[in-house]
């Protein structure tokens, strides 16, 4: 009996290693295999890492966790479950990344490790926006907490129970009662888990495999309630079922659940003959891993009965279809397909790693390159900015410069007057031309530093001058000055001290070398939306003028031409207000000058 024993153990383990190096040589001469739902997803996942989508990457991953989960491989569903939460975390999806980590919660609870179970339950509430939502993940969180306390544990499994109703998440609800049920069996209330399995089973109608799993536990809650025929029931009618949809691995299930049902009712025979047929279906529908079970369940009763003959005429039924068996096995076929594109997907990671280092070093130094270039852009417009801003101070000194330019030679025909008025016994005339000099140059130096200033100040300084070099030439000439009813001299602006210098040239080359008394007219007019000073005189005109200077008269007379240019050409850079002015002698008969300044309209600054 003892040497039957060790030769069955050796044909045993003989048996398992020989399926395992068989069924690598299988996988080899097959040159197809049946198309599944974890070959599609493991299809995708590869396209979707060789083409680094990020974002199907992680739905791909969930995918291949949701398969690994139907398979019943907890651990295998864990491991992508987290690699697709990593993904959904990196891309910012909320909602995705909520639902990952309740499904990592569950396979968590599925494997007893609670703890980590409860973070993820907790972390996915906090990440819900739902309320509802946050609710169900922290019961389920408080659910695990007080699993020492079962009465404590069916109040959260009863709110989720009625949250997910309101939700319409029939799955979770089917998946609620079976928690309440399995509640119920640790309070040893077996008649409310029998209530609570069958409201499972309407919830969870869609989903076969689900429904099968959940008859099987009622038909348990009534075996250990020593009623066998209603759980043979069950079993039979799921074992009709599965013949009728031809599923044949729910079919060897059935029957090996028949067996032991049968074997605790005391119906040895019946049980001899569930697991036969068990046994013979696994080896013809080549699934070695149920052939292994039943045959070891067939071992074990031959050996309880003490039946060596047919314990060692199964052993030769067994070696005379085991090359059948191997190769008809698809689920040893899948195992080492998948293996193969598991190995690919690591590969695949690892090179999706290297690229993502490569392209984080690439945008690093990308950055890095660009921020030197912003760095040296904005070095070259500070410096150009530097530039500008002392071109335009240069431009304004100069202009100071050219403007404070004419005043030494008006104070020096200033100071001669007065030296004049002295020289003739005028004191009266000297002193009231000495008065309203120094009010003169008292409103000059005040508007020494600006470009621009009202017009009403101007004609103002203008009529004070006119009436100094009036009271010295009283009898050469008489002036006007005229403004136009349009322009509003208290808010009109017009170039500082470059009006002047016109006026003191007409004077003195046009209008004192008359032999009759002359007329200097100034006049301010607004004429499509531009300001046109002119200052008209009937003096000798600029031909006879040059005739009659002298050479230091000329240079000093280019030189306040060039002056007037000069400044005009400044405020034009700095302002952009497109200055102009001409001079022309008048036509014969006429004799005299016109000097014409043009500008366009500023009423600001």
């Amino acid at each position: 009996m003892n040497r039957l024993l060790s030769i069955s153990v050796f044909v045993t383990m003989l048996f398992f290693s020989s399926l395992n190096v068989m069924g690598q040589d299988t996988i080899v001469r097959k040159k197809s295999a049946p198309a599944s739902k974890m070959r599609s997803a493991t299809k995708s996942l590869e396209v979707s890492l060789d083409k680094n989508d990020e974002g199907q990457i992680a739905r791909d991953y969930e995918r291949v966790a949701v398969e690994f989960l139907n398979k019943g491989d907890n651990a295998k569903a864990e491991e992508y479950f987290k690699k697709a939460l990593a993904g959904f975390t990196k891309l910012k999806l909320a909602e995705d990344k909520t639902r990952v980590t309740r499904s990592l919660a569950k396979v968590q609870e599925n494997q007893k490790n609670f703890g980590s179970a409860i973070k993820n339950y907790e972390a996915a509430g906090s990440f819900s926006k739902d309320e509802s939502e946050e609710k169900i993940n922290l019961n389920d969180a408080k659910r695990l907490r007080t699993q020492a306390a079962p009465v404590a544990q069916a109040v959260y499994v009863e709110s989720n129970i009625e949250l997910l109703k309101k939700e319409k998440k029939s799955e979770e609800v089917a998946d609620a009662y079976v928690q309440k049920a399995e509640n119920s069996l640790q309070q040893k209330d077996k008649a409310v888990a029998l209530e609570s399995y069958k409201e499972a089973l309407v919830y969870a109608k869609n989903k076969p495999e689900a429904v099968i799993k959940i008859k099987n536990e009622i038909a348990n809650v009534y075996a250990s309630d020593n009623q066998f025929e209603e759980a043979i029931g069950i079993n039979e009618k799921l074992l009709a079922e599965a013949k009728t949809k031809q599923d044949f691995n729910t079919q060897i299930k059935q029957l090996q659940s028949l067996a032991s049902l049968y074997l605790k009712k005391e119906e040895p025979q019946k049980a001899l003959v569930s697991l036969k047929e068990a046994y013979e279906l696994a080896s013809k529908k080549g699934n070695s891993a149920e052939a292994k079970n039943s045959l070891a369940a067939l071992v074990n009763y031959y050996k309880a009965a003490g039946n060596d003959k047919e314990s060692m005429k199964l052993y030769e039924s067994f070696f005379k279809n085991l090359d059948q068996l191997i190769k008809s096995d698809t689920t040893l076929i899948n195992a080492k397909t998948f293996e193969i594109t598991e190995g690919k997907i690591r590969q695949l990671e690892k090179e999706k790693g290297l690229k993502d280092e490569l392209i984080t070093k690439t945008n690093t130094f990308n950055y890095f390159l660009l921020g030197s270039v912003a760095l040296l852009l904005l070095l070259f417009l500070f410096i150009v900015k530097a530039l500008y801003a002392i071109k335009t101070k240069n431009k304004e000194i100069a202009l100071q410069s050219l403007r404070r330019e004419m005043n030494p030679h008006f104070i020096f025909n200033s100071l001669n007057s007065v030296n004049q008025f002295i020289a003739e016994n005028k004191e009266l005339e000297a002193n009231k031309y000495l008065t309203s000099y120094s009010n003169l140059m008292r409103n000059m130096m005040e508007n020494s530093n600006k470009d621009f200033i009202l017009l009403d100040k101007e004609v103002g300084q203008l009529k004070k001058y006119l009436d100094l070099e009036h009271l010295r030439f009283a009898d050469k000439f008489d002036f006007k000055i005229t403004v136009d009813e349009q322009l509003d001299a208290e808010s009109v602006f017009i170039p500082n001290m470059i009006i002047q210098p016109h006026l003191e040239n007409a004077i003195w080359h046009g209008l004192r070398y008359l032999d009759k008394k002359g007329f200097l007219h100034l006049k301010f007019n607004f004429i499509k939306q531009k300001v046109h000073v002119i200052i008209e005189d009937n003096g000798i005109g600029l031909v006879k003028s040059q005739e009659l200077k002298t050479s230091n008269q000329k240079a000093h007379e280019s030189r306040g031409l060039n002056n007037t240019k000069e400044r005009i050409g400044l405020l034009n850079e700095l302002y952009k207000k497109n200055i102009s002015f001409s001079i022309k002698e008048k036509e014969l008969p006429e004799s005299g000058t016109i000097v014409e300044i043009v500008f366009p309209l500023i009423d600001k600054l």
